[in-house]
């Protein structure tokens, strides 16, 4: 993905704008945009034509603001639009549109009819509000949304519009992506049914699916449809689901501005697993909702959401449901949360999720104490204690309260990816399926996607050997690994051996005195069985113990790309 795709992350809460006291609490929404095929390739040729892109925008509104937009602080972004649009009325052309979209659909900016005409030469005001983009105000007040606009008529944004770019090993592309105007801008708390863009969860998950080409792929949960755009770059037909009627809206139309033609895309209404029968897919992805809100909170005022909130624990029956849907050689990616019980490994009730005949990887990226954990899902549900002091700590305290009588600790948050074997692998003598539950906190730069379909090969491919097998392999170590060492005044043996990692998830390991050595001469020329009896040699250990270490060692560094095992010539 994009470095800076996170300007184009339409933010789930929005703490910096009060709610209008004027306004009831949570208003219902206007209808999603539906697009016809024609409307569909007007606009999209209008929108390509007018260079509004991430670096435009960014252009617009300058770096500072678009920090401040990253940290929901809408106003500078809101004054540097506004100037580009006065600027631009001053002048025989008018304002160009970059400012004009930018203004109207990310900022909540009006902008008047010809603006907008003059932006979407095609699709035109009128255009617009008949597919349901915007609503037109006349100069008297009286509004519509496909009727004559009046001479001085303003066009105001009924969704949040803004584009997107995808940058990885399927290539380039560029969308536009549609959802529910947020709190930012509408100064209003969600309503239940919110379709949210595209948030920081959503471009984790993007990023952390391999992109090789599939048959079949499935987006569960699809929101407004972003992970769906993603598969139809390398996947031939996409089912997409989500309990929401006006999410599957948006999902349609993100999918038809984009280009994706109805015959590959099956919409499904429905929870979880319901709509989805016995199929088996190539690639299952879901960011599903899995926000577990006690029922004394709802009592306290907090509504569902149903863009996060499950009403119960889902993820104990979601993922075996899902693993049990893979094809043969199928991958499923997931984000998600779980519980850390007072005195408990998470691994262990985590672990138990997923089926005996597929393989598993957890990995935990984060973990948040209970209070942290209900402020931050209690902010993301419109309360604040700046705003309702009263209300936050009666929510706040049935959550953690809730929380202290089960015994819980802290919650974490990570991925969970399981991988269906090929039949014929499947069948093989030392074939088990592999289960790899741990706790990663790098900060891992780009996409992860094709760093997970190599990670899930290799174990899968050392799944077939046994150990003998792999101490007769000739280890290479990647190109990105380096070495650190660190050493105490005076003495001439390091203290401490570090192994780095460039790509991947980033990871440090430290290495004994064997690994080491190891790393040091691993060129493919030696298998792991020379290297630890040459090493035994020098230690004086015994050669069958160290060479054990070193193939357990080896397993894990080539799992994680800092090792590469060629097959024996």
């Amino acid at each position: 993905m994009s470095s800076h795709d996170s300007l184009l992350s339409s933010a789930p809460g929005g703490q910096a704008t009060p709610p209008d006291p004027a306004s009831p609490a949570r208003s219902a929404s206007p209808p999603a945009p539906v697009l016809t095929a024609r409307q569909a390739a007007d606009l999209r040729a209008d929108l390509e034509e007018s260079g509004w892109d991430i670096d435009a925008v960014t252009g617009l509104i300058g770096s500072v603001a678009e920090a401040a937009l990253r940290r929901e602080i809408r106003l500078p972004a809101l004054r540097a639009a506004r100037a580009a649009l006065e600027v631009g009325r001053s002048a025989d052309t008018g304002p160009g549109p970059v400012a004009v979209l930018t203004a109207l659909f990310m900022l909540g900016e009006p902008v008047r009819v010809g603006e907008l005409d003059r932006a979407l030469p095609r699709t035109g005001a009128l255009g617009a509000a008949r597919i349901g983009l915007v609503a037109l105000e006349g100069r008297e007040g009286a509004e519509g949304r496909g009727d004559c606009p009046g001479r001085a008529a303003l066009a105001r944004a009924l969704v949040d519009l803004r584009p997107h770019e995808a940058r990885d090993d399927t290539g380039e592309a560029r969308w536009w992506v549609a959802s529910d105007v947020g709190e930012l801008v509408s100064g209003r708390a969600l309503a239940p049914d919110h379709v949210l863009g595209i948030g920081g969860a959503g471009l984790t998950l993007a990023g952390l699916a391999p992109r090789r080409p599939v048959g079949d792929a499935l987006d569960l949960g699809c929101g407004c449809g972003i992970q769906t755009l993603y598969l139809a770059r390398h996947a031939e037909r996409i089912t997409a689901t989500d309990i929401s009627e006006r999410a599957l809206a948006f999902t349609a139309f993100n999918a038809a501005l984009a280009g994706i033609v109805p015959e590959r895309l099956e919409l499904l209404a429905g929870s979880f697993l319901e709509p989805l029968g016995r199929r088996r897919y190539d690639l299952i992805v879901s960011n599903p909702p899995f926000v577990l809100t006690p029922p004394a909170v709802r009592e306290a005022g907090l509504p569902l959401m149903e863009y996060r909130d499950a009403g119960g624990p889902v993820l104990p029956r979601l993922v075996p449901g899902l693993a049990g849907r893979l094809a043969d050689g199928g991958t499923l990616v997931m984000l998600g949360n779980w519980e850390h019980g007072a005195g408990a490994d998470w691994r262990a009730s985590v672990g138990e999720w997923f089926p005996d005949d597929v393989d598993a990887w957890v990995i935990e990226r984060d973990a948040q104490d209970p209070v942290e954990y209900a402020t931050m899902w209690l902010r993301d549900g419109g309360l604040a204690p700046e705003r309702e002091r009263d209300a936050f700590e009666a929510a706040l305290g049935a959550w953690i309260g809730d929380f202290e009588a089960r015994g819980v600790e802290a919650i974490g948050f990570g991925y969970l990816l399981a991988h269906r074997p090929e039949a014929a692998d499947a069948a093989g003598p030392h074939r088990r399926p592999w289960r790899v539950l741990e706790e990663v906190s790098t900060s891992p730069s780009g996409a992860l996607g094709a760093h997970v379909a190599a990670s899930i090969a290799v174990r899968g491919r050392l799944a077939l050997l046994d150990d003998d097998d792999v101490a007769a392999l000739r280890p290479i170590v990647a190109a990105d690994v380096t070495e650190e060492r660190y050493l105490v005044p005076g003495r001439a043996d390091p203290s401490v051996i570090l192994l780095r990692q460039g790509g991947g998830l980033g990871r440090s390991v430290q290495a004994g005195t064997a690994l080491a050595a190891l790393i040091g001469v691993a060129d493919g020329e030696l298998s792991i069985a020379q290297i630890a009896g040459a090493v035994a040699a020098l230690l004086d250990a015994d050669a069958e113990a160290l060479t054990g270490e070193l193939v357990a060692q080896c397993r894990d560094l080539a799992a994680w790309g800092m090792l590469e095992l060629p097959s024996a010539p």
